[in-house]
């Protein structure tokens, strides 16, 4: 009698086990780390900064029904905002952009008013558009003779296009993929409870967007920056771009004409040819405060300019990152 009841209470013992499946409150989500690549690996070992280029996000809209209402209007996205705000925290730290505001540009010249301030007047290099076409919770449970686990589970997917502003094209465009999963579970009534985790929403769109960050950096990375010459002063070249842009006394930049434009019969679309190297000029100082009201002063290293600075007419030339 004795061994019988030691064989039960050790059944039982085994099977409240085996039906044990957790015994606490676990989330798993895609790891929302930068994925660098090899190209990005590069540079940061080589040129710790580079040149900045500026960047800016036109839209970033909820395109799926989650978050919809009819007690919100169409600029009430707020999803679609937290998105924004994710893809432009993470460009921000890089530290190899300046990002400009877009979102929100109507509110800061509104300030600007206040202040009978002029309005601002500075383009990006590079426009993102992009949207959220999936996401969706859902939630299981899986029941045992002893236990109960519940399982929620959130999923997004984003897309995103990068637009060279000077062109207008498309030069990328590319989708990513994040999730995010919770479970809790009980063993004989004892254990944790789950409810609606509001969190893993959060999680699966910062996973989606870690998963493009790396190729949004290289491809804008992989167009050499350009700046160009604004005028001619006391014998000094004045070229747009400054401290914030990792522009320092002592760099050289190649000066270059543009190349001429035709019209390419195939597709219609003008066709700019590649521009000529015509002299070098080396930076002698750095002014301003902010992104939109930098200048450097240049003087010519190399080459012939005389044409450009004696009618004062500098918009066939534009200037390239050169030799150190």
């Amino acid at each position: 009698m004795i061994f019988k009841t030691i064989s039960l209470v050790a059944g039982l013992s085994f099977m409240v086990g085996g039906c044990a499946t957790m015994q606490k409150t676990e989330t798993h989500e895609t790891p929302s780390a930068i994925q660098t690549s090899q190209t990005i690996a590069a540079l940061q070992e080589d040129e710790p900064l580079g040149l900045k280029r500026k960047v800016a996000i036109g839209r970033f809209s909820n395109e799926t029904k989650y978050g919809q209402s009819f007690f919100i209007d169409k600029d009430n996205d707020k999803i679609g905002k937290q998105a924004m705000d994710i893809l432009s925290a993470k460009l921000f730290q890089s530290g190899r952009f300046i990002m400009l505001e877009r979102a929100d540009l109507s509110k800061i010249e509104q300030e600007l008013q206040i202040g009978n301030a002029p309005q601002l007047n500075n383009s990006a290099d590079f426009l993102i558009v992009g949207s959220i076409t999936e996401f969706g919770r859902k939630e299981s449970s899986d029941v045992g003779l002893f236990s109960r686990v519940k399982k929620q589970e959130t999923f997004a997917k984003v897309h995103i296009r990068i637009v060279d502003v000077s062109t207008g094209q498309i030069i990328y465009s590319e989708e990513g993929k994040g999730s995010a999963f919770s479970e809790a579970g009980t063993v004989m009534g004892v254990g944790a409870t789950a409810s609606y985790d509001g969190q893993l929403n959060d999680k699966a769109i910062d996973a989606a967007i870690s998963d493009l960050t790396s190729n949004i950096m290289e491809n804008m990375l992989d167009k050499p920056w350009r700046g160009y010459i604004l005028g001619y002063e006391d014998g000094s070249l004045i070229t747009s771009g400054g401290k914030s842009q990792n522009i320092k006394v002592g760099d050289i930049f190649d000066v270059y004409k543009k190349g001429t434009q035709t019209k390419n019969p195939q597709n219609n679309m003008m066709i700019t040819l590649p521009g000529k190297k015509v002299a070098q000029l080396q930076i002698t100082a750095t002014m301003g405060d902010t992104a939109e009201t930098e200048v450097s002063l240049a003087e010519i290293k190399s080459g012939d300019i005389t044409s450009q600075i004696q009618e004062k007419n500098f918009s066939d030339l534009y200037i390239q990152a050169g030799a150190k």
